[in-house]
């Protein structure tokens, strides 16, 4: 791809071309945006990428820049995509950071492989699609969001309003999908990833049993329940706490 910003590269990785960007030297620390998002949304929470990692920033398949030619989308291909990446960049194990469809991935990361991922915090990714997420994702519209987020989306996915209109539809195919995000206890004990798990106690999509029962069946996890907040609790007046915890975190606290 022409163009690419500073840091940016692309990987032929299962049929499509995933963008991502790395900065920094020292342990590796993945990123990954929710969906309908891409790489660039982490410079709304990190002022700069974090000192002693080397920050990788990953647009998902079919996000930002990266393609995805038959306009297909679950989370565990997404998995698939970026343990593949990884893989590529000769990185064995990492931390990570992932928020809604970016957790999500990394549910699918750290049970697929639970090795890869030494620690992850998990924002707002359910593992599974209540019923309050599936009424939202059947009302989901473009013409539902804010202006200026309108023109987020066009900014944010380069290959123009036929991407765009591709992530609508998978979106709304979510709300009638029931086996790619499908995680039971069990399932979920399988994770040896030292996990912090942040939501909002406001999220329209999950309701505060969702965190619960990913805090209780996770071994080795935390809850962090943020008052007051919606989806995505990590930006605006919230990024700063967000970034120290989250590193401190990941610093064995």
């Amino acid at each position: 791809m022409a163009d690419l910003p500073p840091g940016g590269q692309t990987k032929p990785i299962n049929g499509v071309e995933v963008y991502y960007e790395s900065y920094g030297e020292g342990e590796p620390l993945l990123l990954l945006h929710g969906f309908m998002g891409s790489g660039a949304d982490w410079a709304q929470v990190f002022k700069r990428p974090p000192e002693g990692y080397r920050s990788i920033f990953v647009d998902l398949r079919g996000h930002g820049r990266s393609t995805n030619p038959d306009g297909t989308f679950t989370f565990r291909q997404s998995a698939r995509d970026v343990l593949a990446l990884v893989d590529g960049l000769g990185i064995g194990q990492c931390k990570a950071i992932g928020v809604s469809g970016g957790a999500q991935t990394l549910l699918h990361m750290a049970t697929q492989q639970p090795g890869r991922i030494s620690a992850m915090v998990l924002v707002s990714g359910g593992h599974y699609f209540p019923k309050e997420a599936r009424t939202f994702m059947r009302k989901f519209s473009l013409e539902t969001l804010p202006p200026a987020e309108q023109h987020a989306m066009q900014t944010r996915h380069k290959h123009g309003d036929a991407q765009i209109q591709m992530l609508l539809k998978q979106a709304k195919g979510f709300e009638s999908s029931y086996d790619d995000m499908s995680f039971t206890p069990p399932h979920l004990a399988t994770i040896t990833a030292r996990t912090l798990i942040v939501f909002g106690d406001r999220d329209p999509l999950y309701p505060i049993q969702v965190p619960v029962e990913m805090h209780t069946s996770i071994p080795q996890s935390h809850l962090w329940i943020v008052p007051n907040g919606g989806h995505g609790p990590i930006f605006g007046d919230l990024r700063d706490r967000f970034v120290e915890t989250a590193l401190s975190f990941f610093r064995g606290w």
